[in-house]
């Protein structure tokens, strides 16, 4: 049985152990979620997010936003009580508008904060309410600040819900510039969804 086996490896060749180490490495990188901590999610995350920061492409931001946030969640939490009055058939433009405002802006401020690095500090056990990491932002200045992340778990991915800096939580200030701009205009949701998308 030995002799067999080792004829069979010899057999077998480098190219197609290679080709096989290979496809191992590809299915290992397309786990669910669940295979992966909520800290290596958000240094991964993290990473895109300082990557995107140095091109100070918008464009980098959307996928980044795209990717990881949880869009949907966000997006209505931002609308309030408005939420109910936009149609479920404007609600895909109106989310693609949202990811681009937030990347257009994020954009525009990154320069004047450039980041050297950004380092997961600590996490918590994952719940069924999601888990929440905490983050070490450093920037080139030399100066550093912490950013606390909540994550919820779609399906088997995770995804952003949350960044906290400074005791600020950045969908409030998503929410209340939605929700004055809806109210200083007729109170038609359909209002902000034609700004965001201009």
């Amino acid at each position: 049985m030995r002799v067999a086996h080792m004829v069979a490896v010899v057999r077998w060749g480098a190219a197609p152990r290679l080709a096989m180490a290979g496809m191992l490495v590809l299915l290992s990188s397309l786990l669910p979620a669940h295979a992966e901590t909520p800290a290596a999610y958000m240094q991964r995350v993290a990473n895109e997010l300082v990557a995107a920061s140095r091109t100070g492409s918008p464009t980098a931001f959307a996928s980044a936003l795209r990717s990881h946030a949880d869009v949907p969640a966000i997006g209505l939490t931002a609308l309030g009580s408005y939420a109910s009055s936009l149609p479920k058939a404007d609600r895909p433009t109106y989310f693609n508008g949202m990811v681009n405002f937030i990347a257009k802006y994020a954009a525009k401020e990154a320069p004047k904060y450039p980041v050297a690095k950004a380092i997961v500090v600590g996490a918590s056990q994952e719940t069924a309410g999601g888990a929440t990491v905490d983050t070490s932002v450093t920037l080139k200045s030399g100066e550093s600040y912490d950013v606390r992340w909540r994550l919820v778990r779609r399906g088997d991915v995770y995804k952003v819900r949350e960044a906290e800096v400074i005791g600020f939580e950045m969908t409030s200030f998503l929410n209340n510039m939605f929700q004055s701009y809806i109210a200083e205009n007729g109170g038609n949701p359909k209002v902000l969804v034609m700004a965001l998308n201009r």
